[in-house]
C-alpha cells in the first residue's frame, strides 16, 4: 500500500503523514526524499530543497526556451533523480509527502491511495506564523509564494493542476476536521487496506 499526500502550504501535510505513519505502522518519507535525491543526483540538500518542489514562472520560461537536448537544467536533473527515489521507496508499504508523487507513481503503474490536504487561507496563515519559515517576509505573501511556486512546479512536471479533485482519492479540509481528526478519518479508511497488502 503506497499512500501519497499532496498539500497546500501550511495544511499540516507533514504532521498528518507522521500521525498516519504511526497509526498504520508504515514508514513515511518527506525529508528522506530530499536526502536520498541529493545523494543520487549529486546536488546538495539545499539545492534539492529549493528546487525539488518549486519553480518560478520565469525559471519555467527559461527552461522551456532553452529546452534542447544539449540543455538540462538543475530542475530537470533533480526531478529525474527524485522520480527514481520515489519509485525506489514505493517498492514497499509507505507514505510519501508531495514531490508530484501521486502522478509520478500512477504513470509508473504503481497502485496508490492519493490524498490532498487543504484549508482556508486565514487558517494556513496562522499555521505559517507558527512554523516561522517566512523569514523577513510577510507571512501571507510567503504563503502565496509557496502555493504559487509549488503549483507551477506541479503543472510544469505533470501537466496537471494541483488540487484538482480528479487526481486524488480523497480531499480533506484540515481546519474542519483538525489535524488529528484528519488522521483518524484516514486511519479508518486505510487500516484494512494496509492489513490486506
Amino acid at each position: 500500500m503506497v499512500i501519497t499526500i499532496s498539500r497546500e502550504y501550511a495544511a499540516y501535510g507533514r504532521s498528518v503523514a507522521k500521525g498516519l505513519s504511526e497509526a498504520l505502522g508504515i514508514e513515511y518519507y518527506d525529508v528522506d526524499v530530499i536526502r536520498r535525491t541529493a545523494k543520487v543526483s549529486g546536488y546538495s540538500e539545499e539545492d534539492v530543497t529549493r528546487e525539488g518542489e518549486s519553480i518560478s514562472n520565469s525559471r519555467q520560461f527559461i527552461n522551456q526556451f532553452l529546452g534542447t537536448s544539449a540543455y538540462n537544467s538543475s530542475y530537470d536533473a533533480i526531478f529525474q533523480a527524485q522520480r527514481d527515489v520515489l519509485l525506489e521507496f514505493a517498492k514497499q508499504d509507505c507514505i510519501i509527502v508531495g514531490r508530484c508523487s501521486n502522478i509520478i507513481l500512477r504513470e509508473a503503474g504503481v497502485e496508490t491511495f492519493d490524498i490532498f490536504l487543504h484549508a482556508p487561507k486565514d487558517f494556513r496563515i496562522r499555521r505559517c506564523e507558527e512554523l516561522g519559515e517566512y523569514g523577513k517576509m510577510d507571512p501571507e505573501k510567503y504563503l502565496d509564494r509557496c502555493d504559487h511556486w509549488r503549483g507551477t512546479y506541479y503543472h510544469a512536471y505533470t501537466g496537471h493542476t494541483m488540487g484538482n479533485y480528479h487526481d486524488y482519492d480523497i480531499s480533506l479540509n484540515v481546519e474542519k476536521l483538525t489535524p488529528q481528526g484528519t488522521i483518524d478519518v484516514l486511519v479508518g479508511i486505510l487500516k484494512d487496506k494496509v492489513k490486506k497488502a
